[in-house]
């Protein structure tokens, strides 16, 4: 069988990452995979991460299996995070979660979980959206459908058209919304578009899928959930999956989690022991450290305190490069108005460059940009940022 094989097209996003590690260039820049970077050009381990790592090495007394939903703590602390500890849900035993092993496996048992219990849903998408969202959600056998996002003659929200789209969504279906840090475009919709979104979902009786990636690059840990709050109304369900690769640095522990949130405590048991089947036929259940990690910081004021401080730092710093590009780029092209990349959020900017233009990059440059044009903004540096805008100001005139 294996002889008949043809070789497998590479990753959109990891495939770049493949051809930069092999690029012999010195000055290489890698913007296509979403990895946070310090002034440095380094990926840093958190203070507080290495804190709580040491805390769980003097504690350690076991290697055993976790359960199939995962460490009890963490689930409490991601529901903690994401709705705030006094959120009626919590109150009410409306919200359940499972650990699952990144946001990547989170969202791949939540369209196994649809698939199961609802078959025939189709799932409707950003355009554009990460590119991995097709990939997952068609292998969890789900059709996959798209909703206008993204308007490149404002490089705006293209709020109205995307709000008809909605309303159009034929009922029972799963609606997947990036909770905040749109990937690719960093555009968000506003508390009031959100609010308008939700009047859509419950009118239309969608299942909302939020992929809450990025919970405090954006404007903060609080400001990011409001997409997830704001749909959280009486009789509404949904499904969020967490990630922690980000806003913990934790990339290779893969640590993310399911959380269902139902309308009552009686359905919300009954989904998660459906979710907890479809984990058992998967994974089985979830790795321990990253999740221990997590759970160690959330849970303790002080250390949650000092990784607030952490993760505010990288914010800022993934602001200051946004500022620091589009002055840089003003300067070296003032004909082109690159100033709506400093109103974006989070980790990415849709940058309007063509597939050409993102190619003469990497073949005369040396600089690792999606096909799409999206950017990683999180991978600039002040040292790297001149040869960047001026690499991008000769391919302009392609």
């Amino acid at each position: 069988m294996f002889e008949k094989l043809q070789m497998a097209p590479r990753d959109a996003i990891l495939g770049l990452t493949e051809q930069f590690n092999q690029d012999r260039n010195p000055e290489k820049i890698n913007l296509s995979v979403g990895v946070y970077k310090d002034g440095e050009g380094r990926t840093p381990v958190f203070q507080t991460v290495k804190e709580a790592e040491r805390r769980l090495l003097q504690q350690e007394a076991s290697k055993d299996y976790l359960s199939i939903e995962g460490l009890r703590d963490f689930a409490a602390a991601v529901q903690d995070l994401v709705f705030g500890p006094d959120h009626e849900v919590l109150r009410s035993g409306l919200a359940v979660t499972a650990q699952t092993p990144g946001g990547t496996g989170a969202l791949r048992v939540a369209g196994e979980f649809i698939a199961r219990m609802q078959p025939g849903t189709r799932v409707w998408l950003s355009d554009p959206t990460w590119p991995n969202h097709v990939g997952v959600f068609r292998a969890a056998g789900l059709e996959v459908r798209s909703y206008p996002y993204f308007d490149p003659s404002g490089n705006c929200l293209a709020f109205g058209r995307m709000l008809e789209a909605m309303k159009a969504i034929p009922a029972g279906d799963a609606l997947l919304l990036h909770g905040c840090c749109h990937n690719p475009t960093g555009i968000d919709p506003t508390p009031g578009q959100w609010a308008q979104i939700a009047d859509v979902v419950q009118r239309g009786k969608l299942l909302a899928v939020v992929d809450l990636a990025y919970q405090g690059l954006g404007q903060g840990l609080t400001e990011d959930a409001v997409g997830v709050l704001t749909l959280c109304r009486e009789g509404t369900e949904m499904l969020v999956a967490s990630s922690f690769s980000k806003n913990f640095g934790l990339y290779n522990e893969r640590v993310g989690a399911l959380t269902t949130v139902a309308a009552s405590p009686q359905a919300a048991q009954v989904a998660l022991s459906h979710i907890k089947a479809c984990i058992r036929a998967n994974y089985s259940n979830p790795p321990a450290h990253g999740a221990a990690i997590v759970a160690t910081i959330l849970g303790d004021a002080v250390l949650r305190a000092r990784w607030e401080q952490e993760v505010r730092a990288m914010r800022e710093r993934i602001h200051q490069m946004r500022r620091l590009f589009v002055r840089t780029l003003k300067a070296k092209a003032p004909q082109r108005d690159f100033s709506f990349i400093a109103d974006q959020q989070g980790m990415f900017s849709f940058s309007g460059l063509t597939a050409g233009q993102v190619k003469a990059l990497r073949d005369k440059y040396a600089i690792y940009v999606v096909e799409s044009g999206r950017i990683n903004v999180a991978g600039m540096t002040e040292s790297n940022m001149d040869r960047l805008c001026q690499a991008i100001t000769e391919v302009l005139k392609i």
